[in-house]
């Protein structure tokens, strides 16, 4: 089972297009001195490209894509890749019950400092103990694809000898 979330829309493009063009309309329709045409070409391309060029940005950095497919199936938001074989799904099930959280200052996958407007931040843990944020507008669609597409297995993360329990995570990092 495949999943895609789109990073971004090009609604902004139509958004800001739709005005460009009710301005050229009510420049002809208004009396008074017209905008030259070689303005309102600058004007067109510039603004429709500044407006093309960040919606691009957009889907190309925050698209989630869940791809199970053969034996090297990933997780991937714009460039970062996670292999699926690395993702903890007893984790992402206690997620998903409430049970566990984030780390404070977790990374975001796709990069930047926080996750995008409108996107909540899904916690995984990964194999070698860290979590990270997959930045996505339906966290539980995302959780059942990734549970989906995860093997089926109790937990990624190796038995901790300084645990009282043989698992990691079990203490506070300030002491018992």
């Amino acid at each position: 089972m495949s999943y895609v979330e789109p990073g971004g829309s090009w609604r902004p493009f139509w958004l800001v297009a739709g005005v460009l063009g009710l301005l050229g309309v009510l420049d002809r329709v208004l009396p008074g001195p017209d905008v030259p045409p070689l303005l309102w070409l600058v004007a067109v391309v510039a603004v429709l490209g500044i407006a093309a060029a960040v919606c691009l940005a957009a889907r190309r950095a925050w698209t989630v894509r869940v791809d199970p497919g053969g034996p090297d199936g990933a997780l991937s938001v714009g460039r970062e890749r996670v292999a699926l074989a690395d993702v903890d799904a007893a984790h992402l099930r206690a997620v998903r019950r409430g049970a566990a959280g984030v780390d404070a200052g977790a990374p975001v996958l796709g990069g930047g400092w926080s996750v995008p407007r409108g996107r909540t931040g899904l916690p995984l843990r990964l194999a070698d103990g860290r979590t990270v944020l997959v930045p996505t507008c339906d966290p539980a669609a995302l959780g059942t694809a990734l549970l989906a597409a995860v093997p089926a297995r109790a937990t990624s993360q190796p038995a901790h000898p300084d645990a009282p329990d043989g698992r990691p995570g079990r203490r506070g990092t300030l002491g018992p």
